[in-house]
């Protein structure tokens, strides 16, 4: 994982600073061992736990979108400054169709 992301984090908990997001609750099953760690955390940067858990789970999505790999297909969709673009036949096309749907769902 990109560790300036992390120092990012840590000086954001550092100065409080919040982020006003729209919040849902929801329950995690983890190991007992991490929810030490969650709360070490909290109680060292002054934090509710749920706003370590939410940080730190936002973090890594961000992350794991970031490091999806790139998997060329043979079939051209678009060219961009005389570039050919293919299909993408890694997790991504899958991923956003899949948050697509969720979010059609909600509405």
């Amino acid at each position: 994982m990109n560790s300036q992301s992390f120092k990012t984090l840590l000086t954001q908990w550092q100065s409080q600073t919040n982020f006003a997001q729209q919040r849902v609750s929801c329950q995690l099953d983890i190991p007992q061992n991490d929810l030490r760690k969650l709360e070490a955390l909290a109680a060292t940067f002054q934090l509710e736990r749920n706003e370590v858990v939410a940080s730190l789970l936002h973090l890594a999505i961000l992350e794991i979108e970031e490091k999806m790999p790139y998997i060329p297909g043979t079939r051209v969709i678009r060219i961009e400054e005389g570039e050919e673009i293919y299909e993408d036949l890694g997790p991504m096309p899958r991923y956003l169709a899949a948050q697509q749907k969720l979010r059609k769902k909600e509405e």
